[in-house]
C-alpha cells in the first residue's frame, strides 16, 4: 500500500524547513563577534598583544632581532603586509577583525589571532 501526501504532511514539512531556516539565520548572523585585541604568538610564545580599535604597524621580528613580518592594524582590521617568507601565504590571507579568525605564517612560526579579551591559558577545549 503506498500513501499519498496529504495536507498535514506538507504542512510537517513546511515547518521543518521553517525551523531549519531559522536555525541556519541564527548561525550564519550570530557567528562571527567582532573582536576587541590581537594577540601575536611567534614560536609559541605570546608576542604581543595589540587593540584593533588603535591604527598602528607591528614589526614581527625573531629571535636575532631581524624583522621577518610587519602586521598593520587600522579600520578594526589586522592585515599581514610583509613577509620575508618564500611563498608569503600570510600575506595574501585577507584582514581579520572577527574573534577566533587567525593569520598564519609557518616558515616564520607566526600566528596572528583576534580575541575579545586578554584572558590567556586553558581554555574549554584545553586540558
Amino acid at each position: 500500500m503506498h500513501r499519498k501526501f496529504g495536507k498535514k504532511d506538507v504542512i510537517f514539512i513546511g515547518v521543518l524547513l521553517g525551523i531549519c531556516l531559522i536555525v541556519l539565520g541564527v548561525w550564519y548572523f550570530a557567528g562571527g563577534k567582532q573582536g576587541a585585541l590581537v594577540v601575536v604568538t611567534r614560536e609559541g610564545e605570546v608576542y604581543g598583544t595589540y587593540s584593533l580599535s588603535q591604527p598602528q604597524t607591528v614589526k614581527i621580528k625573531n629571535s636575532k632581532g631581524k624583522t621577518t613580518n610587519v602586521l598593520v592594524i587600522r579600520d578594526g582590521k589586522a592585515d599581514m603586509k610583509e613577509a620575508d617568507c618564500p611563498d608569503k601565504l600570510c600575506v595574501h590571507q585577507k584582514a581579520i577583525s572577527a574573534e577566533n579568525e587567525s593569520i598564519v605564517c609557518l616558515p616564520n612560526h607566526v600566528v596572528v589571532t583576534v580575541t575579545n579579551s586578554k584572558k590567556e591559558g586553558m581554555d574549554g577545549f584545553a586540558q
